[in-house]
């Protein structure tokens, strides 16, 4: 999980923007969205082969 300090006399929204910044990095967003519905193994073997190919 991504820790940000907030810096002496940093406003709140570059601090919300580094935040942003380092979720995006650790790719949090996009394990929870590829984590938001269930898929099945085969789905995901076939996904993991077609990006192996490429």
């Amino acid at each position: 999980m991504p820790v940000v300090k907030v810096r002496e006399n940093e406003p709140f929204d570059v601090a919300l923007r580094r935040f942003k910044r380092s979720c995006e990095k650790a790719g949090i967003l996009s394990e929870v969205r590829r984590r938001e519905h269930y898929e099945k193994p085969t789905t995901v073997r076939k996904r993991a082969k077609a990006a192996a190919q490429k």
